[in-house]
Parts: C-alpha cells; sequence; structure tokens
C-alpha cells in the first residue's frame, strides 16, 4: 500500500475528481495543477479550467462550421472576434485569437501581453495548453491559452501553410469563481 492511499479521505477525494476530469486532464496535457476536491478555491479553478474548454470546443467547432458551411464568406476568424467582442461587452469573459507564426494577417493579433508572448512561445514548442494564474481572492483570473492549427485546406491555403501547421492560439481571461 502506498502512502498516498493511507491519507485521509484527501486522497480518495482527489482520485474521484481525477476519475472525472480525465478528459480535461488528457486536453491540458502537462499542467501541473493538483486539484483537491475538499479545498473550495482549487475547486474554482477547477470549474474555470472546465469553462474553458467548453467555451474552447464552442468557438473552434463554430469556426470550422462556418468555414465548412459559407466557403465563399468571410474568414471565420472574422465572425469568432465578434463573437468574442460580444462575450466580453457582456461581461462573460475575454478571448482573443493571436499570431504564433511571426507573420499575421493582422498585426493586431501578434502577441502583446507578456502571458501572450510566453503562450506563443509554448505553443511553437509544440503545447496544445498554456496556463497562468494570478491576482487574488475574488480578483484572481485564469490566463489560458489552446492552440489552433490550420485543421482545414481553406485555413491553410489562406494563411500559406499547411494543412496541421501552427497559426496562433486563443487567449481567454475568466475569472476564477
Amino acid at each position: 500500500m502506498s502512502r498516498f492511499s493511507m491519507m485521509s479521505g484527501r486522497w480518495v477525494s482527489w482520485l474521484a475528481a481525477a476519475a472525472a476530469g480525465l478528459g480535461l486532464g488528457l486536453w491540458m496535457m502537462g499542467t501541473s495543477a493538483v486539484v483537491w476536491a475538499d479545498d473550495k478555491e482549487d475547486a474554482a479553478l477547477a470549474r474555470t479550467r472546465g469553462e474553458v474548454k467548453m467555451l474552447d470546443d464552442l468557438y473552434k467547432n463554430a469556426v470550422v462550421s462556418i468555414t465548412q458551411r459559407y466557403m465563399d464568406g468571410p474568414p471565420a476568424a472574422k465572425v469568432a472576434k465578434d463573437v468574442f467582442g460580444a462575450m466580453a461587452k457582456a461581461g462573460h469573459h475575454d478571448a482573443k485569437l493571436v499570431d504564433a507564426t511571426g507573420n499575421p494577417q493582422n498585426e493586431a493579433n501578434l502577441p502583446a501581453t507578456e502571458f501572450e508572448k510566453r503562450a506563443a512561445d509554448a505553443m511553437r514548442a509544440g503545447k496544445p495548453y498554456y496556463e497562468e494564474v494570478v491576482g487574488a481572492g475574488a480578483d484572481r483570473h485564469l490566463l489560458a491559452a489552446t492552440v489552433v492549427p490550420a485543421v482545414l485546406p481553406k485555413c491553410a491555403s489562406c494563411h500559406g501553410v499547411n494543412e496541421g501547421d501552427l497559426l496562433g492560439f486563443i487567449r481567454y481571461d475568466l475569472l476564477v469563481k
């Protein structure tokens, strides 16, 4: 019996949380945070990470669907930016498309903050997810970045890269609650 299995209910709680969050853990591939189920603050962080995962799935599926359905329409990234703006205006969260190639279609998409620069480095190093927690108490935020590759031939053609190549990432800023 390992020394971990002898710990009080904390080990059992962690194991249950880990099993329930296996998909999120695999998606984040390598984040180092350990979440104890009985720690309210870390439970809030785990919920916020789950919210990033849900938003990321929603936004990326929408962009792919728009690109496939409206082949002659505006680039889906423009639609995504509109949606990001609406979400920020409503006070839900902040999201931004950020270039990681060094050759953006729009200079405004270059990494601007120190977090975005570190996230761009992480994406170029092959990481699909990068995060930092900033602030404290009621002003604690999860800054997260999720990889955006050229997933369709249209994406690759428009950006002048090969299908599957890194384009950048979506940067999220969510209040931990």
